[in-house]
């Protein structure tokens, strides 16, 4: 189906996104694989999650061949406006359940400690002002 060089934006190719008309992007080309869909090996499902966005990630992911990387060609109608592509963010994942542990062992310690030095501060405090209470006045 060989591009004739157009540039597509994101939104053009988003809204071919069914089983009778697929497009993918991937690496800053833009594919028509709908008559491909029923030869996937890994079935239509895979290529209609990747539509509407970037699948280049997708693509790589899978360790498709250089065969299959070969094959896209015959499917190729243009390029990607890649000023329509958002930015891909850097995933960065939640704190694991140690480092959440760790960080409530951190302040546990921490508090553990100010309770070791205030306690006896509180207890000796609480004799010194019982003892100056219930002295008896000295007689001179």
């Amino acid at each position: 189906m060989g591009g004739d060089g157009k540039v597509y934006t994101l939104a053009e190719v988003s809204q071919h996104t069914t089983n009778q008309d697929c497009w993918i992007v991937i690496d800053g080309k833009v594919y028509d694989v709908t008559k491909f869909l029923d030869d996937h090996p890994g079935g239509d499902e895979v290529i209609l999650t990747s539509t509407g966005k970037d699948a280049t990630d997708d693509f790589e992911d899978v360790g498709h061949s250089s065969t299959a990387k070969a094959m896209l060609d015959e499917y190729y109608v243009g390029d990607i406006d890649t000023a329509t592509v958002p930015a891909k963010t850097k995933f960065v994942p939640p704190p694991s359940p140690k480092q959440t542990e760790s960080n409530q062992s951190k302040s546990s310690d921490f508090l553990v400690k100010i309770l070791q030095f205030l306690v006896p501060l509180l207890i000796l405090g609480l004799a010194l002002g019982v003892r100056s209470y219930t002295k008896t006045p000295s007689s001179s």
